[in-house]
């Protein structure tokens, strides 16, 4: 069978009656999509009688962009009880039904059996299989796992390479990175992404220690990086965590909340840490939130043995994004934090996070009570009516 993007896909597809939000509130709208691209966007599109079209008939129904999650372990993670413990890969089907379009992958802790390499080819599979793929160079640990030998080379001249991560801080997984070291990765991603027109994004694991954000404010104050190269994540890990990094976010710099699930031993939950960073004053543009899906969720006790394993599961972005509309955010804000915003952040924004001519056709249908009824990732129907209609390769 040949991989997903090489079917075909229809010339023409009508989405009609539906309201739209770009994030923003459009209204009632009907797009029209050529091939894989938005064409239209207009209260009433008629095409020619000779136009041959697919219609998805959507009134009542509410449109809103494929989610973009900045942090999937497409590979797995863990491994750190052993290797009993390595958390499995993720497949298509799985990312396309939590109304994920866009991925962009990592990996964490184990960097000696799984490399960067084999996280492109992953990341190269589920682009093919149908939806959007991205990928961070390195992991937890130092010197940066990298795929040409450069970190600055991987972001310049690989074009799934957006920036690097998840480099592990004030966590007693990670390598302990010196004040140099910590500069040189965020100048190298930052010449990378200049080299390569992307983001050269320094995303980075905060663990639970004592220090907390600081050896990244440090950078901030005492180089010329700029503040929004880095992107720390987990920050709704520990209470003390999050009011520090809504002192960072406070000093211009961008915030990821992890999606809380129901097993997820993070307070406070992702719906509370937004609440916290938006009651004191952080605009939502600095706010994002993304799944950890397939990460090992370990819980240690006080010598550092994994006492509980867990895995973290993508359709924790979607159900925590319902999480915060009936906790009172607007569909507009709650939105971008799970559309835009991630899109600004990995450089992909010129074609992913909103609903706009020109740009790939991934967007959601959900039903009044804003569950998934159906996903098209770059124009293709990937689930329709709640149904699965598009399996990865291997997916039975």
């Amino acid at each position: 069978m040949l991989p997903t993007d090489h079917r075909e896909l229809p010339m023409f597809t009508l989405v009609t009656g539906g309201t739209v939000y770009a994030p923003e509130k459009l209204g009632r709208r009907d797009i029209l999509i050529a091939g894989r691209v938005i064409a239209r966007i207009a209260e009433k599109v008629e095409l020619p009688a000779e136009f041959k079209a697919r219609v998805i008939r959507a009134a009542g129904k509410t449109i809103v962009p494929g989610f973009v999650d900045l942090h999937v372990h497409l590979l797995g993670g863990g491994g750190e009880a052993g290797p009993w413990s390595r958390t499995p890969e993720i497949m298509l089907s799985k990312i396309t039904r939590a109304g994920v379009t866009t991925v962009l992958g990592l990996l964490g802790t184990d960097d000696v059996s799984r490399r960067p390499e084999t996280l492109l080819a992953k990341a190269m599979q589920l682009e093919q299989e149908g939806i959007s793929a991205y990928i961070y160079s390195g992991s937890y640990q130092l010197p940066p796992a990298t795929i040409t030998g450069s970190l600055r080379k991987d972001i310049a001249l690989i074009p799934k390479v957006v920036g690097v991560g998840e480099v592990a801080v004030s966590d007693h997984r990670s390598s302990q990175p010196s004040f140099e070291e910590l500069c040189r990765i965020a100048a190298d991603a930052r010449v990378g992404g200049m080299l390569g027109g992307k983001a050269g994004l320094v995303h980075l694991h905060m663990g639970d220690g004592a220090r907390r954000l600081d050896p990244i404010i440090r950078v901030v104050k005492e180089t010329e990086i700029p503040i929004g190269q880095f992107l720390p994540t987990h920050l709704n890990r520990t209470r003390a965590l999050m009011e520090h990094a809504i002192e960072f976010a406070r000093m211009g710099g961008n915030i990821d909340i992890t999606a809380s699930g129901i097993d997820l031993h993070f307070h406070p939950t992702s719906v509370e840490a937004v609440q916290m960073a938006l009651e004191a004053g952080i605009p939502i543009d600095r706010i994002t939130l993304s799944s950890d899906s397939n990460g090992s969720m370990p819980i240690f006790d006080a010598k550092g043995n994994v006492v509980k394993l867990g895995v973290g599961d993508i359709k924790c972005l979607f159900d925590d994004w319902r999480q915060l509309v009936k906790a009172g955010l607007s569909i507009e804000d709650s939105l971008k934090v799970v559309t835009c915003n991630p899109a600004q952040r990995a450089g992909l924004a010129a074609s992913k996070g909103s609903l706009q001519t020109g740009k790939d056709a991934d967007l959601l249908i959900l039903n009044r009570d804003l569950t998934i009824d159906s996903v098209l990732a770059k124009g293709r129907l990937m689930v329709g009516r709640g149904k699965i209609t598009v399996k990865g390769t291997f997916e039975e």
